[in-house]
């Protein structure tokens, strides 16, 4: 459900990584990605690891190590 916004279509609006690390550090990359599962706009390193963007877990996955 991710989305890469073209660059062409909105130039006035420039969005920051949403994502937040385990360690609730946040990340102030330009987001380029758009998640409309939770609505958050992410990096193309945070857009697709579920460490950052809990949306990429499977369902009933809880992550880490098992």
């Amino acid at each position: 459900m991710l989305q890469q916004v073209n660059p062409t279509e909105s130039q006035s609006a420039e969005w920051i990584c949403q994502a937040v690390s385990p360690l609730d550090e946040p990340c102030d990359a330009k987001a380029t990605h758009y998640c409309e599962v939770c609505e958050r706009w992410f990096c193309e390193l945070h857009a697709r690891d579920e460490e950052w963007h809990t949306c990429m877990l499977e369902p009933g996955d809880e992550g880490g190590e098992g």
